[in-house]
């Protein structure tokens, strides 16, 4: 699986549709990786247990018990380039994380395959569709 720049008003629309749990990672103004995990742990509304870390952050890509049960996942990333210049090791290390989890929930074997499918946008955040979420306040660490 390779992570491409996609438009996101037709995905967010058709995941929606489909019933799928749309998860928005809005990276505007991330510069470290310490905002970078606060961001993720609020976007996927991680458990307490999470460690701020890359290991963590695999380990609760490929857990996802604690979202709501749906047919699908769909995890849009905005503004992302801004990170992708100013941490191109930190982005990269995401990338493969994303890509590993991607890849896990596609060939689950206890069962039908719950896709998680993620989506760098093509765009600003501000192309959003909908309702966004509410916050809550290989090579890894």
């Amino acid at each position: 699986m390779t992570l491409e720049a996609q438009p996101l008003g037709p995905a967010l629309a058709a995941a929606r549709k489909a019933g799928w749990t749309t998860l928005d990672l809005d990276l505007d103004g991330v510069r470290s990786k310490a905002e970078l995990m606060r961001r993720l742990g609020e976007t996927l509304r991680v458990p307490e247990w999470f460690g701020g870390n890359w290991d963590a952050l695999a380990d609760a890509l490929i857990d996802l018990s604690w979202l709501p049960a749906a047919p699908g996942r769909l995890l849009a990333v905005t503004s992302w380039r801004g990170y992708e210049r100013a941490r191109p090791g930190d982005w990269e290390t995401l990338r493969e994380i994303l890509e590993e989890a991607a890849d896990f929930w596609a060939r689950d074997d206890e069962g039908p395959p719950t896709p998680l499918t993620v989506l760098l946008a093509d765009g600003p955040a501000a192309d959003r569709r909908g309702p966004r979420p509410p916050r809550r306040g290989p090579r890894r660490d």
